[in-house]
């Protein structure tokens, strides 16, 4: 097995590409955090992190010119791809956070804030929830039971076909927690904070660029 692979951080000015960089410092790899083009191109795999708006994140994206590559990189070269909370929401095809914004459109659906009615759980979702396994996905390999994650969230991706639902969580109402399309992943929840079990999430998405690849990078 190829002890590292070159995982490349998407840099646009989301706030907490530093802690997902640290954490894949943390299981063995060299992550690169770049907006460039060219770095992209070289990736075997890319993640895109976030927290904050869904418009101001999009809009990121194409003032740095990314969506073009990302769209080549990750739909067309079909290499393996993690959105991280706000990284997960622009998969959907819009948000109606703060207006209607146009998302990447890679998984089809809305984001929606979550209204959690007479329940009288606040908004936003802070905190340890557990998840609730849909389906076999790669991101849980070896987790013997459902596990507990941090969440830090308002809004929320109602994904339109549910076969693309990997788990979800339950906070006033049940809304999807990650999601996979064939190389595509997203984590409502933020692996990065949720200590060892996040880890295992990443480790287990390096996994998924060595078997996709098949090569080893350095």
């Amino acid at each position: 097995m190829c002890p590292s692979k070159m995982i490349v951080i998407v840099d646009y000015k989301a706030g907490n590409i530093k802690s997902v960089f640290n954490a894949f410092k943390k299981i063995g790899q060299d992550p690169v955090v770049s907006n460039s083009y060219q770095v992209l191109e070289e990736a075997d795999a890319i993640v895109i992190p976030g927290v904050g708006a869904f418009g101001e994140g999009m809009k990121s994206l194409k003032e740095a010119g990314l969506i073009e590559c990302l769209n080549e990189q990750v739909i067309g070269k079909k290499k393996p791809f993690l959105g991280i909370c706000l990284g997960m929401q622009l998969l959907a095809d819009c948000s109606l956070e703060m207006g209607e914004h146009e998302g990447l459109g890679w998984i089809g659906g809305t984001v929606k804030l979550i209204e959690t009615g007479s329940t009288g759980l606040r908004v936003p979702h802070i905190g340890w929830n557990d998840v609730d396994f849909e389906k076999g996905n790669v991101l849980f390999d070896g987790f013997v039971e459902d596990p507990v994650f941090y969440f830090a969230h308002s809004y929320y991706f109602e994904v339109t076909n549910r076969d693309y639902v990997s788990s979800c969580c339950t906070h006033g109402i049940t809304f999807s927690s990650s999601v996979q399309k064939d190389n595509i992943f997203g984590v409502q929840f933020h692996p990065e904070k949720s200590q060892s079990i996040g880890l295992k999430v990443l480790e287990n998405f390096v996994k998924e660029a060595i078997n996709s690849s098949g090569t080893c990078s350095g």
